[in-house]
């Protein structure tokens, strides 16, 4: 440790620390707008300017490294006058527009300003003016006559979003950033530049002069898309959801968040919003109250029972609903006789299963990913399904790590993949056979299957075999895979064998807490792909919509005599008979459990609207309308201390409840004949119900490009 003396208080920092490091480990605030404690160093605004005793002029904080005895000033007078100099520079073309800018209130730039600003400006020349640009249906860089060149979007996009959108044109006063020749920023993490510009030259297109910052309430959720369990804090105004940004926590999403965390809100505020119960009747919808519709499904499902036993009834539910919901949707099925309830809506193999009451995990912990020295990932377009945990891997790769991949078809992953192994999706198992001979074939031991061994199969066996920390990562499309058994089993040989961790990356923001209340089918009922094939007379759809959602579509719930949706949105027309409307994460108190095994629940931030209900009141009510015992929880927190007694929120679940282990199959029983169908997987912006109504994700690239590939 070096030891240096900062305003008289001793200070002790790592080797090769900066000045800014100590102050932050002090507590003393350094002012400055280019520094970023999740960036590389640029030093570029200067504002950060203290005294080092013999120095022979002030120095940035933020790019001088500390050495044994230093002496820093960050108050004297030699300091403050040289940020109050970088000030005036910086304010010489700054336009005087704080009463419209968006960022009023939160502006870096405004707050040191009145610090350390002038009252008056020397500078009586004409200010330039920069003109604006248009970068797509996200980003607004209107006023980039605002931009103070601080870099941190350039920076950001370098080396988090592994795409470098953004940089510096030209030099001096014509300096401008911009994108490459009118292109529009495209990647999936690009809201997090609006956070970190610390004026207002980036804000966000959709909540642009909507409400000033000071007006919004502020509250705390989680994301409802993928299995990272992004935090946010969502702000309100009026009882109507306005912005959502990241909250920092360094254990799951540190302090950025996805693109579709930050804007499918707009879905929440959408016209498609189902807001009373309603009924079809003649082929037409017809508005009722919760009495009515509620009554009706009662009798229906009575019905259902009397006439075809209770096997015919059944619940397909959205891996995106809560703890709570799924945990009441299972209790309501199995009161009534039946055990039929699966939210595999996308898998193609059900016997991938773990004990009853357990789950499939990630492996290991989310802030892992950051430290992995090797890692092969298996069926997965990680920056598109997994976007935080690909920025992740992109930290690792920066320090060394060699990734590899086996999928069907080379993808940009904005990181250097060092190894890959491409293969239709109908030929992973043999292709991941592949990979366990050439491990065993390095490693002196038995092969445990036969297989041909490629050269990108031996080269990713040696890149495994290397290193320390390494993980062999199944994603979506192997998690949905029609042998998903088969490849499981072989990634677990391999990471015997190698030492790898082996984990799913999991695709849902509850895919891991929907296994843990056991909202799958017991021994003798229908899984997904049965009820969907047209198993059931009376189907409950839980915040899910079959035809977007599943692999088998919705077709087969045709011939149902009674489909019920509950859905935040006027979804399912062509296929329900009653919907009823239920709260989206906004409007609801629940839980989800992420990729890692993490418990994490929220509050709702706004009232629910119109006559929506949160969905396990809902289900609540029902049972007790069925006269079913269990049905008496006053609160979703009652319902989550009786299916996970003893859990507690931001805590991991008991370790014990998490296993990635194989089937009872063993890689000897691989089955390394063809698939015959190919693995469902959505797309970026139509993963839920919300993305796929957030109308300004609908317009990007992204979106555009999976529309295309989908006509």
């Amino acid at each position: 440790m070096v030891e240096i003396e900062l305003d008289g208080q001793k200070v002790e920092v790592p080797p090769g620390s900066m000045v800014m490091h100590a102050a932050e480990k002090a507590g003393t605030y350094i002012p400055h707008f280019c520094y970023h404690k999740k960036l590389s160093i640029a030093a570029s605004c200067r504002m950060c300017l203290v005294e080092v005793e013999k120095a022979p002029k002030p120095m940035p904080a933020c790019a001088t490294p500390v050495t044994m005895g230093m002496i820093v000033r960050t108050k004297s007078d030699k300091a403050i006058k040289a940020q109050q100099s970088v000030m005036e520079f910086l304010l010489i073309n700054h336009p005087l527009d704080c009463p419209i800018c968006d960022q009023g209130g939160e502006c870096q730039l405004q707050d040191l300003a009145v610090g350390y600003g002038g009252g008056a400006s020397r500078y009586e020349e004409e200010k330039r003016v920069v003109f604006h640009k248009d970068v797509g249906p996200l980003i607004s860089m209107e006023e980039m006559s605002r931009c103070i060149h601080c870099t941190r979007c350039v920076r950001f996009g370098q080396e988090i979003g592994g795409v470098m959108e953004l940089g510096m044109s030209h030099r001096g006063e014509h300096a401008e950033i911009e994108t490459f020749v009118g292109q529009s920023v495209d990647s999936e993490l690009s809201g997090n530049m609006i956070d970190i510009c610390p004026v207002g030259a980036l804000t966000s297109k959709p909540f642009r002069y909507s409400a000033r910052t000071w007006e919004l309430s502020r509250r705390k959720s989680v994301s409802p898309h993928d299995s990272t369990g992004a935090n946010l804090i969502i702000q309100v105004k009026n009882h109507k959801v306005m912005r959502v940004v990241p909250l920092e926590n360094d254990a799951v999403n540190e302090c950025w968040i996805a693109d579709r965390d930050r804007f499918s809100y707009e879905a929440v505020n959408s016209e498609d919003r189902l807001t009373s119960p309603m009924l079809k009747q003649g082929g037409e919808w017809t508005t009722v109250d919760w009495q009515t519709a509620l009554e009706y499904v009662a009798n229906g499902l009575r019905q259902v029972k009397a006439d075809h036993g209770a096997n015919a009834i059944g619940v397909l539910a959205s891996p995106h609903s809560t703890l709570e919901e799924l945990a009441l949707a299972g209790a309501l099925v199995r009161g009534l006789g039946s055990q039929n309830i699966d939210t595999r809506l996308r898998h193609a193999d059900f016997s991938n299963t773990t004990a009853a009451g357990s789950a499939r995990w990630l492996g290991m912990p989310i802030a892992s990913l950051s430290t992995l020295q090797r890692v092969l990932v298996v069926g997965s377009n990680l920056r598109k399904d997994h976007p935080l945990f690909a920025q992740r891997i992109r930290q690792a790769a920066r320090k060394g790590c060699q990734v590899s991949a086996l999928h069907a078809q080379s993808q940009d992953w904005a990181m250097p993949v060092r190894h890959e192994v491409l293969a239709d999706s109908s030929s992973w198992v043999s292709a991941l056979a592949g990979v366990a001979v050439a491990v065993a074939q390095e490693a002196g031991v038995q092969a445990p299957v036969a297989a041909e061994v490629t050269d990108a199969a031996r080269a990713v066996a040696k890149s495994l075999l290397g290193g320390e920390q390494k993980a062999i990562l199944l994603g979506n499309a192997a998690a949905h895979h029609e042998k998903a058994a088969s490849l499981l089993s072989l990634a677990n040989w391999i990471g015997q064998q190698t030492g790898a961790a082996v984990g799913y990356l999991s695709e849902a923001a509850n895919t891991v807490g929907a296994q843990l209340v056991s909202a799958l089918p017991g021994q003798v009922g229908l899984n997904a792909g049965q009820m969907l094939g047209g198993g059931l007379k009376a189907a409950i759809l839980l915040n899910t919509e079959p035809a977007f959602d599943s692999a088998a579509g919705d077709a087969g719930l045709k011939s149902a005599s009674m489909v019920v949706t509950l859905s935040p949105f006027k979804a399912n027309l062509d296929i329900s008979d009653v919907l009823l409307p239920i709260a989206p994460f906004t409007e609801t108190s629940g839980s989800f459990v992420n990729a890692e095994g993490r418990l994490q629940s929220f509050h709702a931030v706004v009232k629910p609207l119109g006559e929506t209900r949160p969905a396990w009141k809902v289900i609540r009510v029902l049972g007790n309308l069925m006269g079913l015992p269990g049905f008496d929880a006053e609160s979703s927190q009652a319902v989550l201390a009786a299916v996970l007694p003893g859990a507690s929120a931001g805590e991991m679940v008991a370790a014990s409840r998490l296993s990635n282990a194989d089937a009872g199959l063993g890689p000897a029983a691989a089955d390394q004949s063809p698939s015959k169908v190919q693995p469902c997987v959505a797309s970026i912006y139509q993963l839920d119900s919300l993305v796929r109504r957030a109308s300004s994700l609908q317009l990007t690239a992204d979106a555009r490009a999976a529309e295309g590939a989908h006509a």
